[in-house]
This record gives C-alpha cells, sequence and structure tokens, in this order.
C-alpha cells in the first residue's frame, strides 16, 4: 500500500514538473501568467515559386503568428540559410551557423505574414526555437 501511494505521488510530480513543448508549463513554474500562445501559433509554410536561379529551385517561405498577441525575436533553425540568390536580411538573416531572425526581431503581428524567398537545391527546414510573446 505504502509502495503505491509514492508510485502515484511520484507520477503526479513528473506530470506536474513537464511542460512540453509549449510555453504554458514554463510560465507557471515561474510564477507568471500562463502564455496565451503556443509554438504552434508561428506557422512556417513554404512552396516552390516556379522560378529556377542558377539552376536551383526557388522557394516562398511565409511565417504567419496565429495567436492574438504579437511575438517578437523569434528565432528559427536554419543552418546558415544556404541560398544561391540574395535573401532580404529585413525579413531573415543567420546569427549563428544554426538559428536565424525573423525582422530583426521586430515584432510580428497577427494577420501580417512575414514573407521571404530563396533558391537552393531541396527546401529547407525551418522549425521555431523561440520567440517572446508581446501582449
Amino acid at each position: 500500500m505504502a509502495n503505491r501511494a509514492f508510485l502515484h505521488l511520484a507520477l503526479l510530480l513528473l506530470l506536474c514538473s513537464w511542460t512540453g513543448e509549449d510555453e504554458l508549463g514554463a510560465d507557471a513554474a515561474a510564477g507568471r501568467s500562463p502564455s496565451p500562445c503556443r509554438a504552434a501559433d508561428l506557422v512556417v509554410r513554404q512552396s516552390a515559386t516556379g522560378r529556377v536561379v542558377e539552376g536551383k529551385p526557388e522557394y516562398a517561405v511565409e511565417v504567419t503568428n496565429r495567436c492574438r498577441c504579437a511575438q517578437s525575436r523569434v528565432l528559427l533553425r536554419c543552418y546558415g540559410l544556404s541560398s544561391v540568390e540574395t535573401v532580404d536580411p529585413r525579413a531573415i538573416r543567420p546569427v549563428d551557423g544554426e538559428r536565424c531572425l525573423l525582422r530583426g526581431g521586430r515584432r510580428i503581428q497577427r494577420g501580417a505574414p512575414l514573407r521571404f524567398k530563396y533558391a537552393w537545391m531541396t527546401p529547407l527546414d525551418f522549425p521555431l526555437v523561440s520567440s517572446q510573446v508581446q501582449c
């Protein structure tokens, strides 16, 4: 009986300390109100434009914020952002060999997607690394 109670307590503590991928658990653990935004609220979509630049297909990327709050300091994983055409540094720029900063760290509002194009052999992945919610 004591072992079962201990097991339930340990499981409860484990579940309470797990935060998953969104910021809700981190906010609660830090004593802040839960964040109204989740990682899934920043959506990255890309498609081939049909244009070829120096023998490489061009891709158009759109980053949309679905959260009611603006998000700033948005970092995506980009591994240096390889492209044979110039990519607009006002939209996205590498900050190191792995991450890229969107809009120079400025806010991305709901309903105001960020767009840029690049040309490379294959489409690049742009998973979200982090962002700062601005409510």
